[in-house]
């Protein structure tokens, strides 16, 4: 099957995460992403870690596009991107509201030179109420919206979460979902439109669980009273010893049932219900009394939805996602040399062909 985005053109005025990686996934499946950059390059090239002095983030996230450099405050520079703008089916920016309308780039000047535009906006708070103008990062956006409160670690020492859920679950993502549903819309229609992706506003669909208790108890829920939360013996993170940790996801019974069984718990204490609290700390301290490798084959043969988590160098080597291509692709580096490519949840049928692509790079002039 051919890459079902071959002939779509996307101007990508992106930086940063959310757009790039919106605009990779466009591009892994086939269409002609051109990046617009300032002379000298966009801020992401000076990002670390670099490799062999290019910047190993920049490289990820941008595999696969084309460049163009284009001062947008001067006219040459807008008559540069605004020739691509035209020719354009997507146009992707992250500015905040009204930068790109002071810039002459706004939607509504460019839909009347190209009415099929489809134009996506990403920004924290959206293009419109009070917030629209607040700075802020992915820790601002979750944190607004009541998410990071759900699970923020302990009050002396609060946790700092490993995703950056508001960039992507926020805004990538979105961002892919509307343009492709724009694409669709366009082709019934003929028309472009705008869409406006707030990372913010997402994250009150991660928030569900909570919503939804808070809605139907018709008052403020405590976290904590919530199983996905740690509200649960059967969905918690149990430390071994020697400093390995267990990822419980014990929640259906008959898992439940197994991992009691498994690790022995006394009968009394494997119903939950009668004092979770006890359950909890029985369970904690079996666990904390083994390595992990003594656990891992029993959980294993016991099926009952735990897991050693892994660290991200276990997680590379691991035979089932090796074995499912995720590793597969690479980017083209200038020396010649390879480095592999993030995996992006693009199915293989719809990816690009070539295996390895390379990344725009900079003129020495520009």
């Amino acid at each position: 099957m051919s890459a079902p985005l071959k002939g779509i053109v996307v101007a990508d005025f992106t930086t940063l995460l959310p757009g790039p990686l919106a605009t990779l996934m466009l591009a892994e499946a086939g269409a002609e992403v051109i990046k617009i950059e300032r002379p000298g390059g966009e801020e992401g090239r000076g990002f670390l870690p670099r490799l062999n002095g290019v910047s190993a983030p920049f490289a990820v996230l941008n595999r696969g596009k084309q460049g163009l450099i284009a001062d947008l405050k001067t006219e040459e520079g807008k008559a540069k991107a605004m020739a691509l703008v035209e020719r354009a089916d997507v146009l992707v920016e992250q500015f905040r509201p009204g930068v790109m309308d002071r810039l002459g780039f706004g939607y509504e000047a460019l839909k009347k030179r190209n009415l099929k535009l489809i134009y996506c906006s990403i920004t924290g708070y959206g293009q419109s109420g009070p917030r629209r103008n607040e700075a802020g990062h992915d820790i601002n956006y979750i944190g607004a919206t009541g998410l990071l409160s759900l699970s923020p670690g302990p009050l002396d020492r609060p946790t700092v979460p490993p995703a950056l859920i508001a960039d992507i679950g926020g805004g990538t993502f979105p961002a892919v979902i509307n343009i492709l549903l724009a694409l669709i819309a366009r082709e019934k229609s003929g028309d472009g439109s705008h869409i406006d992706i707030a990372m913010s506003d997402a994250m009150f669909t991660f928030a569900w669980l909570a919503l939804t208790a808070r809605w139907a108890h018709g008052k403020p829920v405590d976290p904590a009273m919530l199983r996905h939360f740690g509200g649960s013996p059967r969905y918690q993170l149990y430390p071994t010893a020697g400093g390995k940790i267990v990822a419980c996801g014990a929640l259906e019974q008959k898992f439940w049932d197994a991992f009691c069984a498994a690790i022995g718990l006394p009968k009394e204490l494997s119903d939950d219900k009668r004092d979770p609290k006890a359950t909890l700390e029985a369970v904690r301290a079996i666990i904390a009394g083994e390595t992990a490798e003594h656990w891992r084959p029993i959980f294993a043969k016991a099926d009952c939805c735990v897991t050693i988590v892994s660290s991200i160098e276990e997680a590379l080597s691991d035979r089932h996602f090796i074995e499912r291509g995720l590793f597969g692709r690479h980017i083209a580096m200038p020396d010649g040399s390879t480095l592999p490519a993030v995996p992006v949840p693009v199915a293989p049928q719809f990816r690009t062909e070539e295996t390895t692509r390379p990344f725009p790079g900079l003129p020495e002039k520009n």
